[in-house]
């Protein structure tokens, strides 16, 4: 297993979360104040979404609705793409690639444990910088 790094070990573990009832304000304050790209949905301690800058500015900004008025359980987007905290992780690049998704939530028995990121897998493993790299021109 040398030389194999898994998500769990490059994984960030203080994430930020919203419910689902919360306004898109809500979410739009929480990632302002933390400099963060995106939040996960959570119902009940269950991951059941992630709201991100894209759905922002597509569900929110460009059709000009009010921030304060449109709950997060309209714009996020679901299901939620998970990964296992044991994924090695050139297969976490290579599902983003596929997915055309920047940011993978790690979860492990219906429990968020993390996120993972395209920034993290280049910083931590720059081998899979041609994985990543069709996923930002795909993107």
């Amino acid at each position: 297993m040398s030389g194999i790094i898994i998500v769990r070990d490059i994984m960030t573990r203080n994430i930020k979360t919203v419910r689902p009832d919360d306004t898109a304000l809500d979410a739009v304050r929480k990632m302002n104040k933390f400099r963060i790209g995106s939040v996960i949905v959570v119902n009940s301690g269950r991951p059941v979404g992630i709201i991100t800058e894209r759905n922002i500015l597509q569900k929110i900004v460009e059709p000009r609705h009010d921030p304060a008025t449109i709950k997060v359980k309209d714009i996020m987007t679901q299901p939620l793409i998970t990964i296992d905290p044991h994924t090695a992780v050139d297969e976490a690049a290579k599902i983003m690639a596929a997915k055309t998704i920047k940011t993978l939530p790690v979860v492990e028995k219906d429990k968020i444990l993390g996120i993972v990121t395209s920034s993290d897998i280049v910083r931590n493993s720059p081998t899979q910088l041609s994985i990543l790299d069709e996923l930002l021109r795909v993107g």
